[in-house]
This record gives C-alpha cells, sequence and structure tokens, in this order.
C-alpha cells in the first residue's frame, strides 16, 4: 500500500467504526467528514468524496489487519495516538458508547502498537474529561 492507500486506510477505518454497531448515523458520517477534511486539508466536497470512496473500500475490505497496517507502515508511533483520537470521534459522535466499537478499538490500538491506557486517555481528550 502507498501512502495514498494509508489515506484511503485510516479513511475505511473511520467508516468501520462508525458502521460497527449497525447504525450508520448522520452524525458520524458528519463526523467522519470532517476529520477527513481537516486531517488531509481538504474541502467539504473533497471530503465528501473520500469518505464515498472510503465507504466502498471499508465495504469490500475482508478484514481490519489490512487498514491497520497500511496506517502503522505510514504513521509514525507518535503520530498514531491521533489516529485513536479521531477513531473515538467517530466512535462516540452519535452520543452512545457501545460494545462493539470498544471491542474493535481496543483491537484496532493493540495492532497499532497502543496502549489501553493511551487509548483511554485519547477517548477521555476526545469526551472532554481530560
Amino acid at each position: 500500500m502507498t501512502g495514498g492507500d494509508a489515506r484511503l486506510a485510516l479513511c475505511g477505518l473511520l467508516v468501520r467504526v462508525a458502521r460497527t454497531d449497525g447504525a450508520y448515523s448522520a452524525a458520524e458520517i458528519v463526523q467522519i467528514t470532517r476529520i477527513i477534511a481537516i486531517r488531509y486539508g481538504l474541502s467539504h466536497a473533497q471530503a465528501e468524496a473520500l469518505r464515498m470512496e472510503a465507504e466502498t473500500f471499508e465495504s469490500q475490505a475482508p478484514d481490519t489487519v489490512r487498514f491497520t497496517r497500511a496506517i502503522k507502515d505510514a504513521v509514525p508511533h507518535e503520530d498514531r495516538i491521533g489516529v485513536i483520537e479521531a477513531l473515538w470521534q467517530v466512535a462516540l459522535a452519535d452520543g452512545r458508547r457501545e460494545a462493539e466499537e470498544d471491542a474493535l478499538l481496543r483491537m484496532v490500538a493493540s495492532f497499532l502498537g497502543i496502549t489501553d491506557q493511551e487509548s483511554a486517555r485519547a477517548r477521555q481528550r476526545v469526551n472532554g474529561q481530560a
């Protein structure tokens, strides 16, 4: 995977987190688009196009390891906390914390070399508790 693939992998992972609980809400879609626009310096229309591409990519990806491997290869360890924060922003966008999302975030953090404690602090920052 190339750097562009890593970007698509991160966007696909954002979509996967949002879809994990079986409800892909408007709040989650808005949050994903906002994260993509900010992270990659894209216009709203460009971010929406990338999100839609990521939705297709996510639906065709057999496993989460493909996403995390691309991110791990392209994103330095110290910047992966930002990835986890973005994932928590999506997971919490609908105002509920779901067990399925928690489990996926725990697995993704582990694959990215992020500890449970680091992920918990990232979640607290996103949730305004830190």
